[in-house]
Formats: C-alpha cells, structure tokens, sequence
C-alpha cells in the first residue's frame, strides 16, 4: 500500500461498517512494518484509532488489530500508544483477551503486544525519560490485580497445539523473568525495597507448572518453532541460578534464619525424647517451652556442617546451596533422620557429612551445566539455529529438574561414600568420584531421556566402571600437562614389562611342561609293508638351566611327577633354530577349520621361508637348517622341522611360542601375552603417578636441585651426569 492511501485507509478504519474497518485493518496488518509507511500513519494520528479498534472491536476485525499494533511495535514505533492516561485501560484491555478470550489468532496478537511492551524496558535508552511503570513488568501490574488468573492462562498456553500461540505464551514468560531479574533495583519491575520480589515472583510461576510446561516442550518434537524461545528459557534458568547463588546466606534476614532453624528441626534433635509420633512439629514446641536453656556443641556438626558457623559454609554456593539443602531434606525427612542416626553410630572421622555433600553437589550441577558462561553459550546456540535445524546437544532439559538431579546427585554421593570406605579426609576423592558421575550420566544423557531414568543411571552406576573411567581422565589430564615426559615414561616402563613378561615366559620353559602327541599316519617301507614305532601319546619338554638347550622326551603317559632333564633323553640347541611356526586356534574344530588363515602366526630368522602351513591345529613347531645331501652345490641350507609341541590349551600355546621367541631375542606375537604386557606397564604408570603429591607439583623443585656443580679441582676425565 503507497503512503498516498493512508487517509482513505484511516477513513475507513474510522466507519462504522464493520466490514469496510475489517478489509482496512487487514490491509494495514501487512504495510505498517514498513518503517516510512508507519512514520507517516502515525504523524495521521492513526495510533488513535487503531488503539479505538483494539478497544471496541471483536473477532477478525480485531485480531487484525492487535497483529498491526504488534507489527508496528517490531520496527521500535508507535511506544506513544502506552503512554498517557489511557495506557492503563489498553493494557487491562490486553490482558482481558489473553483471560476471557479463546480465539487463537487473537491470542496471538495480545500475547505478542505484551511481549513487546515487557521487553520494552530492556532496551529503552537511558537517557530516555520514561513515565514511571509505562514498559515493563510494572505496566502490566494494575491489569494482573484485576486478573489475578493472567500468570496460570499464559502458562496452560504453552501446552497449545498452536506452536506459534505456545512461543508467544513462552517469550511472553521469558520477557516477565529477564524484566523481574534484570534490573538492580532489586524487585519485579525494580520496585525499591522489594529485594526479594523477583524470587517471590519466580516461585508463583513454578508453583502454577511452568517447569513441567517447559520440561515437557523440551523434550517433545515441536523443537523447531519453539527453538529460540526454548534456549532463551533455558538461558534465563541459568541466570536464575546464578543469581541465588550470588545471594549471600545472612542470619539477620528473617527468610535465611527461618530456612536454617528448619534444618534444625527436621533432623529431630530431640528424638530420644519422643514416643515415635511427635514428629518435627513436637519437637517445636517442646523447644518452644523449654527455651534456649540448653546448648548442644555438635548442634551443626552433626549435620554435617565443619563449624558450629553454618552460614559461613555457604559462602561457596549461596543460597542455592541452601535451597538446595533445605528442598531435599523437606523432601526426605525421614530419610534424612535415619541417614544422621546411622552416620551417630560410626566413628566420627567416618561419619558422611550430608550438609557438606549438598553443597559439593549443588557446586558439581552448578559447574557441569556451565551456568556462569550462560551468555556467550546462548549467542553460539543462536547463531546455530539460525537457518538450520536445531542441534539437541544445546537443549538441555534435565537443567529443569535441578531439585531432582541435586537430590539423586546426593544419594549418590551417600553410596559412594558408603561403597569406598571413605573417611573424612577422603571427601574430596569421594566428590571427584560424583563429578564423574553425573558427566557421565547426565552429560550423556539424550534431550528425550526422562528424568526418571537418570535417576535410576545415577543410583546404579557400577563402581568399578566409575573407577576406570577416573583413570582413564586422569590420564587424558596427565597427558594434557605432561605429554612427552608420559611418553618417555611409558617407553620406559613397556621396556620393564617387557622383560618382566619375558622372565616369566621363559620360567615357564624352565619348569617344563606336559604336551599332547597325536597319532602318526602308517609310513611304508620299500616292501610297502606299514611301519610303526611304538606310539607314546605325551611329551614332556623343559629348558635348561643354563638356556641354550630345549629337552624333551615321549612317554606313554603323564608321570605323577614330573620328570627332570636327566631323564629326557632328546634335546634342541637353541642357537641352530631359525624359526618357530605355531599355528594357534581356537578350542573349536569349526571355527579353526575356518579361521586357519587368520590364525596362523610365524616367525622367521634369516629370512628363512616356512614350509607348507600344516593341518590347522594347536601346534608350535620349531624349524632348524640342514644340509641338504640330495644336491650338491645347493645355494641355500634348506629349513627342517626339529621338534613338533602340541600343547594341551591356548595359554600354554601362548607362554611356550612366546617363551621361545623371546630367548631368540624376538618380540612376542600373542594376545595373550601382549595384553600382559600392557597390564603390567599401564599398572606400573599409575603406580608411579599415585606417587606425584599436589604439594609437590605446586612447591616446586628442591633447594639446590639442577643446579650444575662446580668443576674447580677436576681434571677433564671428570664429569657430572645430570
């Protein structure tokens, strides 16, 4: 529409014809964006009769209405139409819509007006002089009074099918939180002298569902329209957070003194006075008629505090951490006084300081999901979405359920506590251990996975499991900071392994041990008449103890004793072998049949080639040169096999082909022995780490210690190694 129409399109916005302002007011819905057109609809004294149209109108007509107001206020014009002193009837009137009307496009409108109108506040100039309570939480106060259901409607909205009415709903929300906890004065609105409005006001919502709400879209499939309101939420909630835990805990104010003397009563101080059905609210009057005449010492220790001082322990997390502390033990009361009872029993430098475990737990949630760093993570999330599919890894909907996350958090920290033995002086280890935890769990946790479910993950988690995974942390942080000193480190102790695993393989040969000899296929003789020996079905072989002979003997069963190097009547000198060829399968007949090529392992000396793979089975067969009489002038020795070991099982197989290939100075080939190998290296690192003390990384070198000495009255043959 060209600027030249505006005083026929405010006539008939003027009539009183319905269906002329109805056709005017659509045209005007889809022109007033336009900044030039809006500068000169205005300068017509149009805001006059649009606010006379929002005012007096219903149904298509006046939706039309709202959307070209809020369309108007998109391009930062028409803010005069709040002000004066009319604005507080157009505002009730906006208000009404959202409480008594059910149309949906007519939700819309009025919910996106009030967005803007909320949000007003946040971006005014400050040099720009407002009329006190125009923008703002404040502008919408006097309409709430009269509609006190205004808060539960806009929440219920956000279960709408509509998902362009559910984000107005929610942005609408968003506005009234930043404008609550954004300002310093202190209050919703910045009322002065209302510290604690803003935490009243937060309460009221999430009191009315708006955690549920926000929870439930967080995890339904409407993340595409909903995506940039859900991560404004989102980051509000960490804004919250911060914001209580920036509150200090102080005993003159009557809210934290209250929270603190519930602790105190919840943890049924006087317990052995009672008969069993007093409860909390017995022992509150009990105390309330005997006074303050007595003092118990451990009132606070026996909570879990580390001083009769609790106030001062929440320096760290606030009042969050109190919150926190207070939520679960109303939550768990009874859990609470049998957890103290049970810890009373146990020797004091044993005992699992629950006060202390809820703080270190809120500070682990507080620091896992990264609420310090909410505003530069939401400008990334943003600049994600713009144009493309929302990523799940930047919602995170388990930061709505904090109350259940701290409380699961906590038992886990209890079973931890319990599981490891720990004492006092290991509360740190213990926390670490829970830090892990709830990486591992929560970090990896789905944006679908129920809450329920990572509970259950949290009370559940194998110890062991958790355990390795610290381990293996602690060497992605050791290899971080001390990258090629590990390195040189592990070389250093894959050598030591290496010879440890090798003294053991070869202790095996030392001591000898039984073999399994098959069945010799019938050998014909030059009258083709079949030639047998006498089969012996065992085979005793044993290494020196000078090693550099392989003994070995048959027999015809496996003596109660075994025999010794007297008694075996062959023997191998180990310097004429030049390879060893095994062949080592599985137990199964099937599987070696069809894994024969896989199986195979060989190792040769000089070069030497193998002779033709034998039948696939558990078999080590040593080879040596020898002289080949049949041709003379022959250019190579050929290979024959000295001594053929079938041994009785796969470990066996392994100590023995090793064994052997180690005392021909050769590297070991089986998993089994690899796998030792590893174990014994890796065992000997952590070892050696569990000897670096924090103090001495942080206290530096020793007096003296690189510091090259003198070489006055050495001569040149003389030197220092450093």
């Amino acid at each position: 529409m060209d600027q030249a129409d505006i005083p026929a399109l405010l006539s008939r916005l003027a009539s009183d014809e319905d269906a002329a302002r109805k056709m005017a007011v659509f045209k005007l819905q889809s022109s007033i964006n336009d900044p030039a057109f809006a500068d000169v609809f205005i300068s017509s004294g149009g805001l006059v009769i649009l606010r006379r149209l929002i005012m007096t109108t219903g149904g298509n007509t006046l939706a039309y209405s709202l959307q070209s107001l809020s369309r108007l206020l998109e391009v930062d014009m028409g803010w005069d139409i709040f002000e004066g002193t009319a604005a507080g009837d157009l505002v009730e009137r906006v208000v009404e819509l959202i409480v008594h009307n059910p149309l949906v496009n007519i939700l819309r409108g009025a919910m996106s007006i009030l967005v803007a109108l909320v949000g007003h506040s946040q971006s005014t100039a400050r040099g720009t002089v407002r009329t006190p309570g125009t923008f703002g939480f404040r502008a919408l106060k006097p309409a709430v009074a009269v509609y006190p259901q205004f808060f539960e409607l806009v929440i219920m909205q956000l279960q709408s099918a509509d998902h362009a009415l559910c984000a107005n709903a929610l942005m609408l929300i968003n506005a009234l939180i930043r404008d609550a906890v954004g300002g310093d004065a202190g209050g919703v609105g910045g009322v002065k002298g209302a510290g604690e409005e803003w935490s009243k006001f937060i309460k009221r919502l999430q009191d009315l569902g708006l955690i549920k709400a926000v929870y439930n879209l967080l995890q339904s499939s409407s993340l595409q329209d909903l995506a940039h309101p859900l991560l404004e939420f989102q980051s509000l909630t960490k804004v919250l957070l911060r914001k209580w835990r920036e509150v200090r805990v102080d005993l003159e104010r009557p809210e934290h003194r209250r929270a603190l003397k519930g602790l105190h009563l919840a943890s049924a101080p006087d317990r052995k006075h009672l008969n069993g059905g007093g409860g909390v609210a017995a022992v509150g009057e009990e105390d309330a008629k005997k006074g303050s005449r007595r003092h118990n010492p451990e009132k606070w220790r026996r909570l879990g505090f580390e001083t009769e001082s609790p106030a001062m322990e929440f320096e760290t997390a606030g009042f969050l951490g109190m919150m926190d502390l207070t939520d679960y033990v109303r939550k768990n009361e009874d859990g609470f006084q049998k957890l103290l009872l049970e810890q009373s029993s146990r020797p004091l430098n044993e005992r699992c300081p629950v006060a202390r475990a809820s703080l270190a737990v809120t500070m682990i949630l507080y620091d896992h999901f990264e609420v310090d760093k909410s505003d530069l993570e939401d400008i990334r999330g943003y600049q994600t979405l713009d144009g493309q599919k929302p990523n799940d890894k930047l919602f995170r909907p388990l930061l709505l359920q904090w109350s259940r996350l701290h409380t699961a958090g906590l038992h886990a920290f209890f079973r931890m506590w319990k599981a490891t033995g720990a004492e006092r002086d290991d509360f740190d280890k213990v926390a670490e251990l829970v830090r892990i935890l709830i990486e591992q769990v929560v970090g990896q946790a789905s944006r679908t996975k129920d809450v329920l479910e990572v509970e259950d993950d949290l009370q559940e988690y194998d110890g062991g499991r958790l355990r390795e995974l610290q381990m293996d942390l602690l060497d992605l942080s050791f290899e971080d900071q001390w990258g090629s000193h590990l390195y040189q480190v592990r070389e250093e102790l894959k050598h030591e392994a290496l010879q440890f695993v090798k003294e053991q393989r070869v202790r095996c040969l030392l001591q000898g041990s039984w073999f399994s000899k098959p069945m010799p296929r019938a050998q014909f003789g030059a009258d083709q008449a079949p030639k047998r020996r006498l089969y012996q079905p065992w085979r005793y072989a044993k290494l020196s103890h000078n090693r550099r002979y392989l003994h070995y003997a048959d027999f015809p069963e496996q003596l109660q004793h075994d025999p010794g190097l007297d008694a075996l009547t062959e023997k191998v000198d180990l310097s004429t072998i030049s390879s060893v060829v095994s062949n080592v399968s599985a137990p199964s007949e099937v599987e070696s049949l069809s894994n024969n090529t896989e199986s195979t392992m060989s190792t040769y000396r000089n070069g030497a080639a193998p002779p033709p793979s034998a039948k696939p089975t558990t078999k080590i067969t040593i080879y040596s040169f020898g002289e080949d009489l049949s041709k003379e002038g022959a250019a190579e020795p050929k290979e024959q096999p000295i001594l053929t070991l079938f041994p009785l099982n796969h470990s066996l197989a392994s100590e023995w082909l090793d064994g052997l290939l180690m005392l021909l100075n050769q590297a070991p080939i089986t998993a089994e022995t690899n796998k030792l190998v590893t174990l014994v290296s890796e065992y000997g690192l952590k070892i050696r780490l569990l000897n670096v003390r924090m103090e001495a990384v942080y206290s530096g070198p020793a007096p003296g210690a690189g510091v090259v000495p003198s070489r006055e009255g050495l001569d040149e043959d003389y030197f220092y190694e450093i």
